[in-house]
């Protein structure tokens, strides 16, 4: 029987997507200190060598693989590359995401609906359609899919991003059970995170007080505040767990 007190990741292979920075990379960070083999990747290898270069600095194993997960063929050659690298992959974490239109929904353009779910959808399904066989073959693995508080309830300008996260909340879902009891299949539900990807929403001072008045704790998570989350869902500890959502939004929700 697993672990259930574990939170070691020593021996397991992970692929984090969007880890160049922000979420992502946290969560790779806290992958690899756990003791786990990371890969990163995002659109942008430059980018990708810092984070990667400084879990080495740490004394962790870490590789970094520029990838575009709006492709099929950049995730096979990503989850080829850490095959062939280290022999498989355990845990897949699913955060790489776009949000090209900001404003109400029917401004929207048709191209823009397709880039969103591009990635945020069709991506996600990708690299887990990518990564299950090996998983199956090591014994079984866990998917986290990073979602939002926007696939939960609606927010003002965020209407296509928001749709397609409600599409990665019912994905896992159907995953977490058609994937049972080889791989583990739960989202990260996150408020509103300080990261790059949400800059426009915070970065000025009447910004960000308007979001802290929807938010119970009255502050924006900083990205590192997800990671242990990820590690509970990657490791041992959470072995009975799949299909489900967790909510790491300082109460948001509850307003």
């Amino acid at each position: 029987m697993p672990d259930a007190h574990s939170l070691s990741l020593d021996g397991k292979v992970a692929i984090v997507t969007g880890a160049s920075r922000g979420i992502g990379r946290a969560i790779a960070d806290a992958y690899a200190d756990a003791g786990a083999r990371v890969a990163l990747a995002s659109r942008t290898q430059e980018d990708l060598d810092v984070a990667a270069d400084a879990i080495r600095q740490r004394g962790g194993q870490a590789l970094a693989v520029a990838a575009h997960t709006g492709s099929d063929e950049a995730v096979e050659a990503l989850v080829g590359r850490v095959t062939d690298e280290w022999g498989g992959v355990d845990v897949l974490v699913n955060n790489a995401a776009t949000n090209p239109h900001f404003g109400p929904i029917l401004t929207s353009e048709m191209s823009q609906w397709d880039k969103t779910y591009d990635v945020n959808v069709k991506g996600y399904f990708r690299t887990i359609r990518a990564c299950a066989p090996s998983m199956t073959a090591r014994g079984g693995g866990s998917v986290i899919n990073v979602a939002s508080v926007a696939g939960e309830r609606p927010i003002p300008g965020m209407g296509v991003y928001g749709i397609s996260k409600a599409a990665v909340l019912m994905l896992t879902e159907v995953l977490g059970a058609e994937l049972a009891p080889d791989v583990r299949v739960n989202a990260i539900v996150p408020g509103f995170v300080k990261t790059q990807f949400s800059s426009v929403l915070w970065q000025d001072e009447a910004g960000a007080k308007q979001l802290k008045r929807m938010i119970p704790q009255q502050r924006i998570a900083e990205p590192e505040e997800l990671a242990p989350l990820a590690l509970y869902l990657a490791s041992d500890a959470s072995s009975f767990v799949t299909g489900a959502r967790f909510l790491i939004d300082g109460g948001q929700l509850t307003r």
